[in-house]
């Protein structure tokens, strides 16, 4: 069967839309789909037990924003060094939400920007990991 210009070109305009469309839902995040947010700060005194402290009190107050399911604040594990593990960091925060639009909600929400605002002198370094959970 003999295909027509007109033909091969309907198709081509098909199939790049069709890949425009799969690029975009990559691009957006699912408001659905289940979010982990996974924070690291370096502290600008790495060592100093106060600044640690500090840090880990300022997060403690983020645990009263309703979007939050669940919050995790830990430092590096004393584990097996091994050359694919970071412990550099002083301190990390593990969030859990229900989709992307509460994290974002998190992210507006006045505990979190009074957090941002009274401890951020603290650090001089930050390292964001947002994951969407995929269906097993």
């Amino acid at each position: 069967m003999k295909t027509s210009r007109r033909e091969m070109a309907a198709m081509m305009a098909m199939g790049g839309v069709g890949v425009a469309l799969s690029s975009a839902k990559a691009a957006t995040p699912s408001a659905g789909a289940k979010l982990v947010h996974h924070v690291f700060f370096w502290l600008k005194n790495s060592g100093s037990p106060s600044d640690r402290d500090q840090l880990i009190a300022g997060l403690r107050t983020l645990k009263d924003i309703p979007a939050i399911r669940n919050l995790q604040i830990g430092v590096p594990a004393n584990t097996e060094k091994r050359e694919v593990v970071d412990a550099s960091y002083d301190v990390s925060e593990l969030m859990y939400f229900d989709n992307a639009m509460d994290q974002k909600t998190y992210q507006d929400h006045p505990i979190h920007q009074a957090f941002v605002k009274s401890c951020e002198h603290l650090w001089r370094k930050v390292v964001v990991y947002d994951m969407e959970v995929l269906a097993p």
